[in-house]
């Protein structure tokens, strides 16, 4: 059936097949999660609201793209920047940890891989995918200005030509590549935490192994066993709050003090940002069972944890993933 012709139906799930690519797309323009989710939201809308104008001089998806893209330039006109803590602020010792909370669209947000990343056939392109939403990327993307960060989003992750990318813009091709250029440079000069968080895709048998000793440790709160799996300039952030540490000894040191309460948790597994995370259930003492607690994302090189990040706003995280905000008291693991 021709695009002139599509049925309510038809379109309908012509569109829809759209959704996930578009999520991402929207997602590495605004840094997110529930704003991506709207900017996709509105352009579906607005697809549908105006197909009779569109004519197929451009495929169905560059249309679409055209349309995500200037709902988010749109957004991003009040240019606000999310941000991880450690772009906010220095590494705080544990001696002077204070947790004060930042408002929720300070931050960058977390996403489930399953909402942005579409299933792909070459693995060499679900690589790149993958890459592409990771913290540190996408913390460095959120440094460019928004049209160059849709330039380098269309031209570097999606792999667009610059005539396509110029035309989608409205601009010159001397335009898209200048502001490629612009982009790629600033990238250059971010930080280095890209390029330390080297995770296989898929997990390779080192990968696995070291999660598998990092859940038995943080399970049974063993300082010691954690300590083991930690790079000397690992990084810990909890936003809200804008707190964050640097190193084993201050990252157990506050996992043993304000932290104590997480003893016992229960981990589950979750593939978030590309990386490997998962949902963090505390014990519930009321109910014997487990409260969810935090999203935890993880970023890991030479067989060491470097990134151990937690998403606390649980109430919004949890729903996102998929994820009950309680356990019963069987979750647990026997012993």
């Amino acid at each position: 059936m021709s695009d002139g012709t599509a049925t309510v139906e038809d379109l309908d799930v012509r569109l829809e097949k759209h959704r996930v690519e578009l999520t991402g797309y929207c997602y590495r323009m605004l840094g997110s999660s529930f704003e991506a989710e709207d900017a996709v939201q509105d352009t579906l809308v607005r697809a549908w609201r105006s197909y009779d104008k569109f004519e197929g001089r451009s495929s169905m998806r560059s249309w679409l793209y055209r349309i995500a893209t200037n709902v988010c330039l749109d957004m991003l006109t009040a240019g606000n920047k999310r941000a991880r803590p450690v772009d906010l602020t220095d590494s705080t010792p544990l001696a002077q940890a204070a947790l004060t909370p930042r408002p929720d669209n300070t931050w960058l947000e977390p996403m489930p891989d399953a909402r942005v990343l579409p299933t792909v056939a070459d693995p060499a392109e679900a690589a790149v995918a993958k890459e592409s939403v990771r913290l540190a990327f996408m913390a460095a993307l959120q440094q460019l200005p928004p049209k160059q960060r849709a330039v380098l989003i269309l031209r570097e992750v999606l792999a667009w030509k610059a005539s396509e990318v110029a035309e989608l813009l409205g601009t010159t091709v001397a335009s898209v590549n200048s502001a490629l250029q612009r982009a790629r440079a600033t990238l250059a000069e971010s930080d280095s935490a890209a390029a330390r968080a080297a995770t296989s895709d898929p997990l390779d048998e080192e990968q696995q192994k070291l999660l598998e000793r990092y859940v038995a440790a943080f399970e049974g709160y063993d300082m010691t066993a954690l300590t083991a799996l930690l790079h000397e300039d690992a990084v810990m952030t909890m936003p809200p709050f804008d707190l964050w540490l640097t190193g084993p000894e201050d990252i157990t040191g506050f996992m043993t003090t304000l932290g104590a309460p997480c003893a016992n948790s229960h981990l589950v597994p979750v593939a978030v940002n590309g990386l490997p995370g998962f949902a963090q259930y505390k014990p519930d003492p009321e109910t014997g069972g487990y409260t969810a607690w935090a999203v935890q994302v993880l970023e890991t090189s030479e067989g060491r944890i470097t990134g151990f990040h937690c998403f606390l706003d649980t109430k919004r995280w949890f729903p996102l993933f998929g994820l009950p905000l309680n356990l019963e008291e069987e979750a647990d693991k026997s012993e």
